[in-house]
């Protein structure tokens, strides 16, 4: 559990894709080296279990190779512990050689706009977190009985939240879909959602198949009108480039949406670009989302959404928001509270133009909230060539891991949860769901989680 003597102890932060990317690179090295890997949660995989979509399982199997990765006896996984509250910082610089942090951009950005916390509005982490059983948001109560919802942004997490309130009940059922989330969303009443964009078309961030996806939805027609897709000379350049692939196609799909018109009875999606949220209007809860029409000024691939003197309102009576996340603090580190990072450079953590001996970051925490699971990889690869060389450049200093933790673990966790526990929640999970014909039913309260290894 505490390492092999002679080995390099290093400390991971988190147990989502980064974590354990950091982890397999750690492994494939020449130096010896122990790993414990301390998650927040009873369960590990992070945005892999708790952010892919349902409907997305495909999406899930990284967590096969993160299994591999866990299963390695130079590593150790420590569930339902929370780093800076139950260990403190202090004391895991003195036990470990390295610590990286891998933790991740666990809130989103607020738009900062009037309105914006009244009852109705909501943030994309929150609605996913919900129906994908996060205990975090297990008790977040949803109104999907309006008629009409906004979207605010145009990646990939806003597709995710559309198709999750639009798709049929009965094809979610199948997937692995929190059961108090598929109960809620037989009951939706939502008829039409609004999906809109600051920028142009061209700008839009959907990947080709998130946004295929939506347009093929059974009893659902998706629209756009016309005028939404005139572009600027500027805009013609971008979309022109070689290098954006994935905006010309996008733009063939965007173009075969015009001609669609709303059918009795059928859901329907709207894409708006070239908006803003200027205010959420309503006494006690969203009524109307107000929009300022916008303008795109600046160079190719650097334009800005400019706001003109424009408005419009939307009748809706749910909004939720999807432009980005930003990490949090860890209690004794700095923090870049603007950018919602870890300062770093190449992984390595700095306060001020100091850097941190012993301390690295990587995955959203370190660059921001970009790419897809497997962009974590070449990231998480950067931040241990970084560890690597320190480890090796140093003077040898002892560093007892584990062992160091556990008098201060024991007082304050009153249940660590171990690989082999987190293998008998997976496994009554699974058995859960295979009841109902689902690849798992989760557990969505830690009580639940940690009664099946009591």
């Amino acid at each position: 559990m505490d390492g092999t003597v002679g080995s390099f102890q290093v400390a991971i932060v988190g147990s989502g894709p980064s974590g354990f990317y950091a982890a397999e690179a750690l492994l494939r090295s020449t130096l010896p080296v122990h790993i414990d890997m301390f998650e927040r949660l009873p369960t590990p995989f992070g945005l892999v279990r708790s952010g892919v979509a349902p409907d997305h399982q495909k999406l899930k199997q990284p967590i096969q190779v993160f299994e591999r990765i866990a299963r390695a006896p130079e590593f150790s996984f420590l569930g339902n512990i929370t780093v800076g509250a139950d260990i403190t910082i202090d004391a895991l610089k003195a036990a470990y050689h390295a610590v990286i942090f891998a933790c991740g951009a666990q809130n989103d950005r607020r738009i900062g706009i009037p309105g914006e916390d009244l009852k109705g509005s909501h943030t994309a982490t929150e609605f996913v977190g919900w129906y994908n059983g996060h205990p975090d948001y297990r008790d977040r109560i949803f109104d999907l009985k309006q008629d009409v919802v906004a979207i605010v942004g145009q990646g990939n997490v806003a597709a995710d939240v559309c198709r999750i309130l639009t798709r049929p009940v009965d094809e979610l059922a199948i997937s692995d879909i929190a059961e108090h989330a598929l109960d809620a969303l037989a009951e939706s009443e939502i008829r039409e959602v609004h999906i809109i964009g600051r920028r142009g078309p061209a700008q839009a961030k959907f990947t080709t198949k998130e946004l295929r996806e939506l347009t093929q939805l059974t009893g659902t027609i998706a629209t756009i009108d016309a005028a939404e897709l005139e572009l600027s000379e500027i805009c013609r350049v971008e979309l022109a480039s070689p290098s954006n692939v994935t905006a010309q196609k996008n733009m063939g799909l965007f173009k075969s949406l015009t001609g669609n018109v709303p059918q009795r009875g059928a859901r329907r999606i709207h894409f708006r670009f070239l908006a803003s949220p200027s205010a959420l209007l309503g006494r006690d809860r969203v009524e109307q989302l107000s929009l300022v029409r916008n303008r795109l000024t600046g160079e190719a691939f650097a334009q800005i959404a400019t706001p003109t003197q424009q408005f419009e309102n939307i009748a809706c009576g749910l909004v939720f928001r999807s432009i980005g996340y930003k990490g949090v603090p860890i209690p004794g580190m700095p923090f870049d509270a603007s950018r919602g990072l870890l300062p770093n450079v190449n992984g390595r953590v700095t306060q001020g133009d100091t850097v941190l001996p012993g301390f690295y970051v990587t995955g959203w925490l370190k660059r921001g909230p970009s790419g897809i699971i497997g962009t974590n990889r070449a990231d998480s690869i950067e931040t241990v060539d970084a560890v690597l060389s320190d480890l090796m450049a140093e003077e040898p200093r002892a560093a007892p891991g584990l062992r160091a933790l556990l008098p201060m673990i024991e007082r304050r966790c009153p249940r660590v949860v171990h690989l082999s526990d987190w293998f008998d929640i997976d496994t009554a999970e699974v058995e859960r769901g295979r009841i109902k014909g689902k690849p798992r039913e989760k557990f969505t309260r830690i009580s639940e989680m940690l009664a099946v290894l009591s």
